[in-house]
């Protein structure tokens, strides 16, 4: 017998028939003599329909009453998959997130989860009852509701599964693993059986949007098994586990792509103690996050600095140069958001060489040019035009040997 955090996203219980689905598969489970808890999202597309809502109402929306709003999809989703088990012989009962409870900070919107209370889950699991759990939610300490930001259910089953204990927690959406790039831009990718926590962080972060980056960090940090499994399908997932239960590791995991990056130029800035901090300074104080960064400096004293970021914090971005220009003391700004960053990533890096000399190697020969580098211990990035992606995708999932025979 085992014990296991089975979540469904929203595209698996976009309607009845699907909700139906999921409760027989939950069932399964049940006959088969494992305890299961159950985390849910909203149907697909109530999310975005509640958002709506809300900033038709009021574009400066009180955030307290924003989550009280769009809490409720997952809420819904809890309730009629109780129901759907109930109705197929399972003894089932949804919590709302304040009653597990599901602890988080008071940032509303975008809250953190401090705790989960899940000794009661745990009883009741024991005597044979599925609890029925809606992500993305938790109480603040405020008392009030809150939401975790997009993405948020798989980290709410990553919580839950960390605070029962689980042996597995099942991650079911729309695709059937993890995959070693797009199997849209690549025909041969390939499903991977297993993937290391540090590989999915870095793919997640870089691109992938298999998980969420918030869960898979938590899952490494507390050391929970997932599992990446289709909701329509009965064919095994991908495993992400520690780096000791892969035995061979490959030297490169996956390919990653993101056209959703931006770059920006800083021209002729004075090169001089403290001039990086009072540039950056004021985009962090902002919540815009810079990943890429490349500085040249010059003969005369000057230097170029070169960062990426997402491209709709572009404008904010450029808004904030032009108030600090006077203090900082540049030439001009300069913008391109027609660009894409293409990752290369395998924990296999570690201990061979190489990697990205193939990876530059590869580019070059298709006439792809490099604008800007970033590295880290187990992954390559590089900026390109975003015209490049598919190509640069093909030729790379190529030349590391990641092709399906």
């Amino acid at each position: 017998m085992a014990r296991i955090v089975m979540k469904f996203g929203g595209t698996s219980v976009a309607d009845l028939d699907r909700i139906r689905a999921v409760a027989r598969r939950v069932a399964a489970e049940v006959e088969a003599g494992n305890e299961a808890a159950v985390v849910v999202s909203a149907m697909a597309g109530v999310t975005n329909e509640l958002i709506g809502w809300c900033q038709q109402l009021s574009p400066l929306h009180d955030a307290r009453e924003y989550d009280a709003v769009v809490a409720t999809g997952e809420q819904v989703t809890a309730g009629l998959l109780a129901i759907a088990l109930q109705a197929a012989g399972v003894d089932a009962r949804s919590w709302q997130g304040w009653q597990v409870p599901i602890t988080t900070d008071a940032a509303h919107g975008a809250a953190r989860i401090r705790g989960i209370a899940g000794a009661e889950l745990v009883r009741r699991m024991a005597a044979g009852q599925v609890p029925v759990v809606p992500g993305f939610q938790g109480l603040g300490s405020d008392g009030r509701i809150t939401t975790l930001g997009r993405g948020g259910s798989d980290t709410s089953a990553v919580a839950l599964a960390s605070a029962l204990r689980v042996d597995r927690c099942d991650i079911y959406t729309d695709v059937d693993g993890i995959y070693t790039t797009d199997p849209r831009i690549v025909a041969k990718a390939r499903k991977l059986a297993r993937i290391t926590y540090e590989e999915m962080l870095e793919l997640a972060s870089v691109g992938a949007k298999v998980l969420q980056t918030r869960s898979v960090e938590l899952a490494m940090k507390e050391r929970v098994r997932l599992q990446v499994r289709s909701s329509f399908t009965d064919a095994p997932g991908t495993l992400v586990v520690d780096e000791d239960e892969i035995v061979e590791q490959p030297l490169v995991a996956g390919i990653a792509y993101s056209r959703d990056e931006a770059k920006i130029t800083v021209r002729r800035v004075p090169d001089r103690p403290g001039i990086a901090a009072a540039l950056f300074g004021p985009l962090a104080a902002a919540s815009v996050n810079v990943d890429m960064i490349v500085q040249n400096v010059a003969a005369d004293g000057t230097t170029d600095l070169t960062f990426t970021l997402g491209k709709a914090d572009l404008p904010r971005a450029r808004q904030l140069l032009a108030e600090g220009r006077e203090a900082i003391g540049y030439a001009e700004v300069t913008a391109d958001s027609d660009v894409a960053k293409i990752s290369v990533v395998g924990v296999g890096m570690r201990s061979h060489a190489g990697v990205a000399s193939t990876m530059f190697r590869t580019l070059a020969e298709k006439a792809i040019n490099i604008q800007v580098i970033s590295t880290s211990e187990i992954k390559v990035s590089v900026l390109i035009g975003a015209e490049y992606t598919e190509l640069a995708v093909r030729a790379l999932h190529s030349a590391y040997g990641l092709d399906a025979a």
